[in-house]
């Protein structure tokens, strides 16, 4: 596993030179990125969320595009557009941002739904069809949006389809005084994103993704996780439970977690600490969870406290395996 630990510790480390002291964070970017998840920045403004998404595609040697959302953008502003050419009396397609492979949503939810539903096909099939033509993505593709969860003039919420497609949310919170003292020295004459450069190319990327999915999981594991999800869908505070889609993603999150840690099996310390930022953004609250102020992840702790945890033997595998 040293070529999965490898690669997410200079991409933390590359970005922990532009986001101080969010080290924990960044980590978890990296995880989601690793295991090949679409992920989501959601915090209160000037926290760092676009830096962030910018410093790490800097830090890979990927195509990169960003994508400002407003009210007014249309899903042919995103996808792309097939434009008649006169002159060979054919119709070109002219590609939209989406066709790059570290793709930067900037306060996704100022989009309306049509164009937020543009972002569903590629998002959970990597390939974007117009005019009834389908053109598949390269590889790696990843989409990381951002979006502030107290403004509500101007913004729509995004669906519940779309909330399920991001394996990972991440909140970002204010800095330290200390390390805001550190922050505003550091862009004393400019921005240090600036400075930083490519540390991981795409072939290694790809590399360190296939490794993720050779981490191992013994059944104990695996119905930890399913315990978990169902969970959600029985507690009397959640309106809807999670998905199917959200096993798959403690799943996926879970091994590689374990694989930056250098172990090439998961433990259920791997699954408690990516269960909430995995299930918390999939799960709708109940009026009366909502009249209590309970927050989702409150209740994703709640069920984590109460859920039988597997034994030691989860990391031995079975003779034949």
């Amino acid at each position: 596993m040293n070529i999965v630990q490898n690669v997410a510790e200079r991409l933390v480390d590359n970005v922990g030179r532009v986001i101080i002291g969010k080290r924990q964070e960044i980590r978890m970017m990296a995880i989601g990125l690793l295991c090949q998840g679409h992920i989501l920045l959601e915090d209160v403004p000037g926290v760092g969320k676009t830096m962030m998404a910018k410093a790490l595609a800097k830090s890979i040697g990927a195509s990169f595009s960003r994508i400002q959302f407003t009210p007014d953008m249309l899903p042919s502003d995103v996808t792309g557009v097939s434009i008649f050419n006169q002159g060979t009396r054919e119709f070109e397609f002219r590609p939209g941002p989406i066709m790059a492979q570290i793709v930067l949503t900037d306060e996704i939810n100022r989009a309306t739904p049509k164009t937020q539903a543009a972002l569903l096909e590629t998002m959970e099939e990597k390939q974007v069809t117009v005019d009834g033509v389908t053109y598949p993505l390269d590889e790696p593709f990843l989409v990381i949006a951002t979006q502030n969860p107290i403004e509500y003039e101007g913004t729509f919420p995004l669906p519940e389809a779309q909330l399920d497609r991001f394996m990972i949310r991440i909140h970002l919170g204010y800095p330290s005084p200390q390390e805001e003292m550190i922050m505003l020295d550091s862009q004393q004459y400019e921005h240090p994103l600036n400075d930083i450069s490519r540390v991981v190319m795409v072939a290694e990327l790809l590399e360190a993704q296939k490794a993720v999915r050779t981490i191992y999981l013994n059944d104990d594991v695996k119905a930890y996780i399913i315990n978990l999800v169902t969970a959600t869908r029985r507690h009397p505070d959640i309106y809807l439970g999670s998905s199917p889609r959200g096993a798959l993603a403690i799943y996926r999150l879970s091994q590689a977690h374990a694989a930056t840690q250098g172990r090439d099996y998961v433990i259920p310390d791997d699954v408690k600490i990516l269960t909430e930022p995995a299930l918390a953004h999939r799960i709708i609250l109940g009026p009366s969870a909502r009249m209590k102020d309970i927050s989702a992840g409150s209740i994703i702790q709640y069920i984590l406290n109460t859920t039988p945890v597997p034994g030691s033997t989860v990391g031995q595998r079975h003779p034949q395996q």
